[in-house]
């Protein structure tokens, strides 16, 4: 079976248990998880939201770069950010 065989097959109760695990940093049972299985967990639900069509504004790392008037601050905008300089 190889990795997208895997993440094909994985049920939406077992994206959402490592989504909540990458988000908290542990599993579910309390333990904390490595360095290793939380990137392997990001991994993991980055691509089954990739290939389930999980709307990009529900998607992990989602950032809204819209402002409360419905206008645009990101990098689409006519707005250039501002630069402190020491």
């Amino acid at each position: 079976m190889t990795y997208e065989d895997l993440i094909a097959r994985m049920d939406p109760a077992m994206y959402r248990s490592l989504r909540q695990a990458v988000e908290l940093g542990k599993w579910p049972d309390g333990r904390v998880l490595t360095k290793e299985q939380r990137a392997t967990c990001m991994e993991a639900v980055i691509y089954y939201e990739n290939t389930h069509d999980v709307p990009e504004t529900d998607r992990v790392g989602y950032i809204d770069r819209t402002r409360s008037d419905g206008s645009s601050c990101g990098p689409d905008s006519d707005e250039s950010p501002i630069r402190i300089l020491n």
